[in-house]
């Protein structure tokens, strides 16, 4: 994860800032959608004067990526004021955009502060099976998609992999933190957590509907992704995201989710739109 988020800065001379990348190679080929979210804070946050941190993005996925190919960022400043600065990242693969992104980025200032209270009753992480219990059975190649990653993630009340238990609800909690312990550096962990919002926040939706990933013909893909840092935090420690989904319709699924740190303060709000497309059961038959 580390690696990947390590831009260089390219010599071209345009009028845009322009770094290169690459990606974590995966099973099936296609870039994670978290992974081109967090470089692309990552590009927009060199071009920002020190002392001013991301506190909001909005991206779009506009074409899935091909993660044996490496990924082009193109920086424009858009504003810089007395307090705020604007970035828009746009990420190429051969030419092609893949993703769009708009951040916003502000110096600490002081201020009013409430929030949302971490739900109570939540199992600790420490009292949770991890991943490798709920994938019993699972091919090898498919069981890399969740052993390879950095992250580890513990479902309340159970992940959706392979099935779907217990009541069909349009909301979850999932515990998660980087595997190993990464650099102090603020910047680094805010884009981590990036990376990391992305990763599961679909499942409320799919939950709703006992639809879990393994089913055969299931579609699922990212349209856009939203994402406000509220306070600083540890990736390297446990996190609660909780998730729920207002609604789904057209083919279309909302979440929102909301990320905690272990001691119940409240680190950033998450929301994205998805496309999902599930099998007609109809027309199996015939």
């Amino acid at each position: 994860m580390l690696s990947v988020l390590d831009l260089a800065s390219s010599d071209a001379r345009t009028t845009e800032d322009i770094f290169t990348g690459v990606s974590q190679s995966m099973p099936l080929g296609r870039v994670y959608g978290g992974q081109v979210l967090a470089q692309s804070i990552v590009a927009a946050a060199r071009t920002i004067p020190d002392g001013r941190d991301v506190h909001s993005m909005h991206g779009y996925f506009l074409r899935p990526g091909d993660s044996a190919k490496g990924i082009t960022f193109a920086v424009d400043r858009i504003h810089d004021g007395r307090s705020f600065s604007t970035r828009r990242t746009q990420a190429f693969q051969e030419g092609v955009p893949i993703f769009s992104m708009i951040a916003s980025f502000q110096d600490s200032d002081p201020g009013i502060e409430h929030q949302t209270a971490m739900p109570d009753g939540i199992p600790e992480p420490d009292a949770l099976p991890d991943v490798e219990a709920h994938l019993r059975g699972l091919h090898p190649m498919s069981k890399r998609l969740f052993t390879d990653r950095p992250v580890d993630l513990r479902h309340v009340p159970s992940p959706i992999y392979l099935s779907v238990d217990g009541e069909q609800r349009p909301s979850q909690a999932v515990w998660m933190r980087v595997r190993r312990a990464i650099p102090d550096d603020p910047a680094v962990h805010r884009a981590a957590l990036a990376y990391l919002s992305d990763l599961t926040i679909q499942e409320s939706i799919l939950r709703a509907h006992g639809i879990p990933w393994a089913m055969p013909g299931l579609k699922v893909a990212s349209l856009d992704h939203a994402m406000w840092w509220h306070r600083f935090g540890r990736v390297d420690e446990w996190l609660l995201y909780v998730q729920e989904s207002p609604n789904a319709r057209g083919g279309r699924g909302l979440a929102t989710g909301h990320i905690y740190s272990r001691d119940g303060m409240l680190l950033a709000s998450v929301a994205q739109e998805i496309t999902v497309r599930v099998p007609d059961p109809s027309a199996a038959e015939a």
